[in-house]
């Protein structure tokens, strides 16, 4: 028995009991090539016990190559599960983000077939069959769920993050359960809505962060459940960076801008729904607002970081919505356990295809803030591949929130060290490598420099405002000669509305590859690159 309760607590639909089975009696489900979906969103509501175990005998009986899956997830997942099966090279094709150094460097060494696709679409477009589509049987094979208890009818109390198990149960062919006993039953902090396809999909009907329109619990159909297993493995949440000088320095801005907004009738005087990405300077604005002078927040977002913690405590925010609770192992989650009664009823978890569709984002005008890897001079951004090739960990939610919110804003540092010189890498480019997220997506774009307003102004004057307000000061007169000789050059040709370069347009990455840095002597092609 843990802290929480016994296991015969948490199953509480009897019938299922007999179900009941040491881990090691579930191996005999896993077979070489399988399409498998798990539960969690971030290191969040993930199986651990299965994993784990698997893992270990597939070491110990020297298997690795010779038992390779497709896992289908919501989101990232712990290290010691997804990452370890990488390093053990049992991942095939991973969808549709990854957080881990083997699992990323198994991507990009082509050992792992990986796709990267808008979080909301993924879920949905798994529920309607795409991904599975080449199989067999067209489904998945096995699902891998965590819950935190099972009713007296079946239904599946989630636990810590709601991610795509709703479709992922519609696809499945076998479930097993694993009743992790190592958190309290989170009965009641859940909103789960199945999704009916096309043409039968309804309104969701929210109109508040914190509406509630479907049950606390997901449907499961008994007939599938082949095991449960009992789980005493804690989620292992990452912790984040501390904010630095330059992250309260972006906090700063945006909480002037806020201001202006509400000063200027736009924003009212709470604002709108917020909706923060992960990462240090996620928590600096979330800390902004903790410390800001706006009252009655609300939150619509995918995750809740240690961060929005602070800001319930600081009496600012009212409610929350997200997919997951991505709390910190040691800091967040015992401080969120230690006072449920005062977060708990804040709070509404959420399934990914609800969490971040675009149907509630866009009623509820949510403001949109996500960092990407850099912006270009036009409000184009990369949110996901180092120099257009080296994925890092993938788009995740953050377009699904840019493409439809009421203000769109991406953050970024306006440069970032290289291994030779400690400004090296501007974050502020002529083009992008790769483009994520298009201009027409973004309205503002924020560094430690300053903030644009790019809403409503035309390419060329984006570019002066951005290199202007954003880019770091060693690098604002070789991008504004770029765009002085790009201008030029596109006006003779009478092709100007965005002018650009192509022989010239990525000379800095270029140099960044060749010589440790991005701060090129000139444009001129003709001439080597450090001359």
């Amino acid at each position: 028995m843990s802290e929480y309760g016994t296991l015969q607590d948490r199953v509480r639909c009897k019938s299922l009991l007999s179900k009941l089975v040491p881990v090691e009696e579930t191996f005999q489900y896993l077979k070489d090539g399988m399409n498998l979906g798990w539960s969690g969103f971030t290191p969040a509501g993930y199986p651990k016990a299965i994993p784990i175990a698997f893992a270990d005998h597939v070491e110990k009986n020297n298997l690795q190559g010779k038992m390779r899956f497709n896992l289908f997830i919501g989101a990232s997942v712990g290290a010691e599960t997804e990452d370890r099966w990488a390093s053990l090279n049992m991942i095939d094709r991973r969808w549709p983000y990854q957080t881990g150094k083997n699992i990323a460097a198994g991507i990009n060494e082509g050992r792992i077939r990986m796709g990267d696709k808008h979080l909301s679409m993924f879920a949905q477009d798994l529920g309607y069959g795409f991904y599975t589509k080449d199989s067999p049987t067209g489904r998945l094979d096995l699902a891998l769920i965590e819950v935190s208890a099972i009713t007296e009818e079946g239904g599946l109390i989630l636990g810590t993050s709601c991610g795509a198990v709703p479709e992922i149960l519609m696809m499945a062919d076998k479930i097993i359960l694993e009743v992790n006993t190592a958190m309290p039953s989170l009965e009641g902090i859940h909103d789960i809505v199945v999704n009916k396809n096309p043409p039968n999909r309804e309104v969701l009907n929210i109109t508040k962060a914190n509406s509630r329109i479907g049950t606390t619990y997901v449907p499961c159909d008994l007939s599938k459940v082949v095991a449960i297993v009992e789980s005493k493995h804690p989620d292992k949440g990452r912790a984040f960076a501390d904010s630095d000088e330059s992250s309260d320095a972006i906090a700063a801005h945006l909480m002037d801008f806020f201001s202006n907004e509400v000063k200027m009738g736009r924003l009212p005087k709470n604002l709108l729904p917020i909706q923060s990405g992960v990462g240090s300077i996620a928590n600096a604005v979330v800390g902004g607002l903790a410390k800001g002078p706006f009252y009655n927040l609300s939150v619509y977002t995918e995750v809740l970081q240690d961060s929005m913690l602070d800001l319930f405590d600081s009496g600012r925010l009212d409610c929350a919505s997200s997919c997951s609770l991505s709390l910190s192992e040691k800091e967040g989650f015992p401080r969120f356990l230690a006072n449920m009664d005062k977060y708990f009823d804040k709070i509404t978890l959420r399934p990914l295809s609800i969490a971040n569709h675009p149907e509630p984002i866009r009623r509820l005008g949510v403001i949109a803030m996500n960092t990407p890897i850099e912006i270009d001079i036009y409000c184009h951004a990369n949110s996901t591949l180092v120099g257009g090739t080296r994925m890092i960990n993938g788009i995740g939610g953050s377009g699904d929130f840019l493409r439809n919110g009421f203000l769109k804003i991406m953050h970024t540092p306006s440069s970032r060290p290289s291994k030779t010189d400690p400004t090296g890498i501007t974050c502020v480019v002529p083009h992008c490598p790769h483009i994520d997220h298009t201009e027409h997506d973004l309205d503002c774009v924020v560094t430690e420099q300053g903030l644009a307003d790019c809403r409503g102004l035309a390419p060329k004057d984006r570019a002066k405002l951005i290199i202007e307000k954003c880019a770091h000061p060693d690098y604002k007169p070789i991008l504004t000669e770029y765009l002085e000789i790009a201008t030029a050059d596109c006006f003779k040709r009478k092709v100007g509305h965005q002018p650009q370069l192509w022989d010239r347009a990525f000379k800095m990455q270029l140099n960044l590859a060749q010589n440790g840095t991005m701060k090129i002597k000139n444009w001129d092609m003709k001439i080597d690159l450090c001359e």
